[in-house]
């Protein structure tokens, strides 16, 4: 057995295991501890036996580990070593070590979340912090704390972290201070060639062919190029085959998910003698598999991630620079057998703007499934340790969607519909869809639809009808690659849906019935052509989305998406699959999508208030009836919520009610900020917004149209919200204005924090000090004006201004305004708001 750098780490790990039930390992790419540390802890007499579960990020990687690890032993997979993974699994009755995913240890937990029989859990490459490996290691805390402690008498189970690069410190504190062990691997010297300034908004393929084709004349070994998605892959595989043309010499062998297991091996596999090899892959070749016989990187600094926007609950693909520890991680690749090369195809410069990590997955992706795991777990959110806690507004949009697919009911609790969503190892809009499917008797279509979801587009380019794809999946039985796995897929969901038929359709076979299915799955996606013919829909989440080219669906009305997004800064999304949809099923299996709403709503052209009775789905009108009767709280509650729209400058605001409305916050602000608490209400415009009803409604018996909004009297409408005695202490202790030495009484401005008393600098001649407000608690801001009403000095420390700045401030104001009066001393002159001071 070779040596690798983690060799001389494991004595200390099986001790730090054996002391305690977690410990963090870091170690870079080429260590060995994805095919040591098993191997080495699996006799471990605290091991007693018992299982280890190691997650893998990737499909491709658990496979890759469990054949090396298995070979490690010369024994064949399903042995002592198998796997699980989606679609394929090979694990026998003598199995100890299970390499799986992290959504497969997901589902284990839920059915057994004490883990019996398993000893170790290890989560590798935890420093990809994907959404899955995250909520596994909370699940595994919480289920151990409950099922596993000290006094349960149960064998404890014992968690370890390894990463290539990880926050070590902040690991350890989330598993209570576990011990830190740290290899530091083995790499030869990788020489970084850099490009010029990479700019934003070009194709990346013509350099990186340009920059394959000068490695292949200036270096030796196989090359590895990061790109950050299949279609780039696609690109530089035909730029490159063109280019190359008969060498046989070189092999192109692309690597991503996608591929089938030979095409995956062919390229993690030697290139044979004599050849070389130009693996073209996404990050997944980053750090979770080892490529060998590459000694050469062209890095094109850029990666695909989901990112899930709560506004309009989609997620989207970002190309998006990566980060320094990912250009470490992958320029290391070209220095793991001897010297190696990587060209960076971006400058120095470029270089030191990146963030040095990737952001967690957990912060940006659709939280949907993980809403549906905590709700079968029967947890909430911050009853969980999370290295990150999940955003508040993307989790609040996945439990609505959760709703919305009754998977909880009316208490937000895990309804029985929503515990059969959880069982399916699926996506929630994906598991609906089935279920539903099945009660209807459409189980096999409903299949094939989510099949077809799960993979790449089996018909890249050939229009956006999603029928053309179920034709095609179901046609041809010799059909090979995407096709074939998405009919693989098909059948694993048939296996998962035993349920009954409850209300079968008459027609199975009809075509109506795809859209039907999709739209249980998408909701929100309902869309409704804007005018005949036309590209552009409006979905019923209020967005709007086009087909960018022509296309067959065009001359559909009404449409459900399946697939849908757009570049960064553009506004309306492209419709990639779709299907036609019927809209009298909105009568039928789509009614319980249909709304009933009386909505009162102004016609902006007349400015009048007309009352329907809608039938909505979502943003989108089906239908609309006149009621000609007006309930009054129904009136009054479409006013409000015209306020609301509109804003509070819809009624009749006078600067001297704003003061006010200034005054009142101040003193609030300034309570608050002394003593945590006020007496003063919120009477700022974002309270009196949410509480219109309250303050607002009463009046608004009078208001027919909008111009009647301006009858209101507004001042003594608000003047009822100050309770007795506020208003008197009001005026003791935020005046509206200040008597100043001259006599004159100044307006303070409350606009402002601290409040700003604007006065004439002479007005102030024998003033010592700034003047107070509040029962002392708060100096003004003075604005010192010229005698032309200018600003010539701002401050709260007047005694300050008029030792240190008031010489300065003379000899220029001296000269500007001679006629005016400039005393050396003014703290023993006369104030005056005239040029000079009467004389006596």
């Amino acid at each position: 057995m070779n040596s690798l750098p983690i060799d001389h780490l494991l004595p200390a790990l099986c001790d730090a295991l054996g002391a305690r039930d977690e410990a963090v390992l870091e170690a870079p790419p080429g260590a060995g501890k994805t095919t040591r540390v098993p191997l080495a802890l699996l006799d471990q007499p605290w091991l007693a036996g018992q299982q280890i579960i190691m997650l893998e990020p990737r499909r491709l990687a658990a496979r890759a580990a469990a054949e090396r690890l298995a070979s490690e032993l010369g024994e064949k997979v399903g042995q002592t070593v198998g796997y699980r993974i989606r679609l394929d699994s090979k694990v026998g009755p003598e199995t100890r070590i299970e390499v799986v995913t992290e959504g497969i240890l997901v589902r284990r937990l839920q059915e057994d979340p004490a883990l019996e029989g398993v000893g170790l859990v290890i989560f590798d490459e935890f420093h990809e912090r994907s959404l899955d490996a995250d909520l596994a290691l909370a699940l595994t805390l919480n289920g151990r704390a409950m099922f596993r402690a000290a006094d349960s008498g149960e064998p404890p189970l014992k968690v370890l972290l390894m990463s290539a690069t990880l926050e070590g410190t902040r690991l350890a504190q989330l598993l209570d201070d576990a011990p830190v062990l740290t290899s530091e691997g083995r790499m030869f010297p990788v020489d970084i060639l850099w490009s010029k300034p990479q700019p934003s908004g070009q194709y990346i393929e013509p350099r990186v062919i340009a920059a394959c084709l000068e490695a292949l004349d200036e270096q030796q070994g196989s090359i590895l190029v990061f790109l950050p998605g299949q279609a780039e892959i696609r690109r530089v595989h035909q730029g490159l085959h063109e280019s190359l043309g008969d060498r046989q010499d070189v092999l192109l062998c692309p690597l991503h998910g996608e591929l089938d297991l030979n095409a995956q091996r062919a390229a993690i596999n030697p290139a044979p003698t004599e050849k070389r090899k130009i693996v073209l892959a996404t990050n997944i070749a980053e750090t979770s598999i080892t490529i060998d016989g590459v000694r050469v990187v062209i890095d094109a600094g850029l990666e695909r991630v989901p990112r899930f926007d709560p506004r309009s609950g989609m997620t989207r693909l970002d190309t998006q620079r990566i980060s320094k520890a990912s250009a470490t991680q992958r320029s290391g690749r070209a220095g793991r057998l001897e010297p190696g090369v990587c060209y960076r195809l971006w400058s120095q410069a470029q270089h030191e703007q990146l963030a040095n990590f990737s952001a967690p997955e957990m912060l940006q992706a659709d939280l949907a499934g993980l809403a549906l795991q905590l709700a079968r777990w029967g947890v909430e959110l911050d009853e969980l340790a999370w290295l990150d806690l999940p955003p508040a507004a993307a989790y609040a949009q996945a439990r609505d969607l959760l709703r919305r697919l009754s998977a909880l009911d009316e208490r937000g609790v895990l309804s029985a519909h929503g515990q059969a969503m959880a069982e399916l190892p699926t996506h929630p809009r994906i598991a609906h869809l089935l279920l539903r499917g099945q009660a209807l008797g459409l189980g096999n279509l409903a299949c094939d639809i989510a099949a077809l979801l799960g993979e790449k587009d089996i018909l890249r380019g050939a229009g956006a009808d999603l029928h053309d794809r179920i034709v095609a999946m179901t046609g041809n039985p010799a059909s090979r690659g995407p096709v074939q796995r998405a009919r693989q897929l098909a059948r694993q969901f048939r296996s998962y849906l035993r349920g009954p038929v409850l209300s079968p359709v008459a027609d199975p076979d009809h075509p109506r019935w795809l859209a039907a299915l999709l739209a249980f799955a998408y909701p929100d996606r309902v869309a409704r052509q804007r005018r005949e013919g036309s590209a552009e829909y409006r979905l019923a989440n209020g967005r709007a989305a086009q087909f960018s080219e022509p296309d067959g669906l065009m001359k559909q009305p009404w449409l459900v998406i399946a697939d849908l997004g757009s570049r960064q800064g553009q506004r309306e999304e492209r419709i990639y699959l779709a299907a036609a949809l019927d809209p009298s099923l909105f009568d039928t299996v789509l009614a319980e999508q249909v709304v009933q709403r009386d909505e009162l709503e102004w016609d902006e052209r007349e400015g009048v208030l007309k009352a329907e009775r809608q039938r909505r789905l979502g943003e989108l009108v089906l239908s609309r009836d006149a009621l000609p009767g007006l309930n009054e709280d129904a009136r009054i509650k479409a006013l409000a919520g015209l306020v609301r729209r509109k804003g509070l400058e819809l009624l009749p605001w006078r600067p001297e009610l704003r003061q006010w409305q200034a005054r009142i916050a101040f003193l609030r602000r300034l309570d608050i900020a002394q003593s945590g608490a006020s007496q003063w209400p919120d009477l700022t415009d974002a309270a009196l917004l949410d509480s219109l009803e309250l303050w607002l409604a009463p009046y608004l018996g009078k208001v027919n149209r909008l111009s009647h909004f301006a009858n209101l009297d507004l001042s003594n409408i608000l003047l009822a919200q100050l309770p007795w005695p506020l208003p008197q202490q009001l005026d003791e202790l935020a005046p509206r204005t200040l008597q100043v030495p001259s006599g004159s009484r100044i307006a303070i401005d409350y606009s402002e924090y601290p409040p700003v008393l604007a006065v004439r600098l002479q007005e102030l001649f024998g003033l010592a000090q700034t003047p107070r407000i509040a029962g002392g608690r708060q100096g003004l801001l003075l604005h010192l004006l010229s005698p032309a009403r200018r600003p010539v000095q701002v401050t709260q420390d007047l005694a300050s201004f008029w030792a240190n700045t008031y010489i300065d401030v003379k000899k220029d104001l001296k000269g500007r305004y001679p006629k005016h009066w400039w005393p050396d001393d003014p703290m023993e002159a006369e104030p005056t708001a005239r040029a000079k001071p009467r004389k006596g």
